[in-house]
């Protein structure tokens, strides 16, 4: 059997004196899958997202990805952590604006330490496969909302991460726009990337995964297949 890219065991969050934003969350995925984490406000997505992407740490339990014991790192490990395993797509596109799109999607190579010529032909591949070359020398601002996410995309992709999580995606764009993401994104995990998407959205969820887990009041209540709607 082989070993997921994402597993959750036991996994609890509380915040001050309040109920436990995550309560006994179990969880794996594994390569190439596509999974929804849908639930509303409060429900505990952002805190599992947190988790994951190690800009948090559980109170008890262990979160593993690719392999890294992400609850056991220290401040650097985990920047390393992000750097090296995972890519992040946000739902305000999270730019510089004071740098070029190409720029932009070179950074993250730039902090890993890859070459300047290396970085710009990833780069240049990343954006003439996502439909954005043309846009390379301008700067985000000049960009529609569906083409700011796809460099965010690109962004995340820079470093060739195990493991894309996208945080509401489409929230902060109009609706064909937004199915303009969705449809990347469905491309991507077609190739084998492996996707999680925090979402309050069904229907985004059921069009780019074909599993759904379900959170309310910070416990996990369903995990389910699918069906892609396309």
């Amino acid at each position: 059997m082989t070993t997921p890219v994402i597993e959750l065991r036991d996994v609890s969050r509380r915040y001050d004196a309040g109920p436990p934003a995550l309560q006994d969350a179990s969880m794996t995925v594994q390569a190439g899958e596509a999974v929804a984490i849908l639930g509303p406000s409060g429900s505990g997505k952002s805190t599992m997202l947190n988790l994951i992407a190690g800009l948090d740490r559980p109170d008890t339990g262990t979160v593993t990805v690719d392999g890294v014991r992400v609850d056991q790192l220290g401040e650097a490990g985990s920047a390393r952590y992000r750097r090296s395993k995972i890519g992040m797509v946000f739902q305000f596109f999270n730019l510089l604006d004071d740098l070029t799109v190409a720029d932009n999607v070179v950074l993250p190579a730039q902090l890993s330490g890859m070459g300047r010529r290396e970085a710009n032909r990833r780069a240049a591949d990343l954006l003439e496969s996502l439909g954005i070359a043309r846009h390379g020398g301008a700067f985000p601002g000049r960009l529609s909302g569906g083409q700011r996410q796809r460099v965010a995309v690109a962004r995340a992709l820079m470093n060739r991460p195990p493991l894309l999580l996208a945080d509401e995606p489409t929230g902060a764009l109009d609706s064909a726009s937004g199915e303009d993401v969705s449809e990347l994104l469905r491309g991507l995990n077609a190739e084998g990337q492996t996707i999680v998407i925090v979402t309050h959205d069904l229907s985004l969820a059921q069009s780019c995964t074909k599993r759904t887990v379900q959170l309310v009041d910070g416990r996990i209540t369903a995990d389910m297949n699918t069906r892609v709607a396309r």
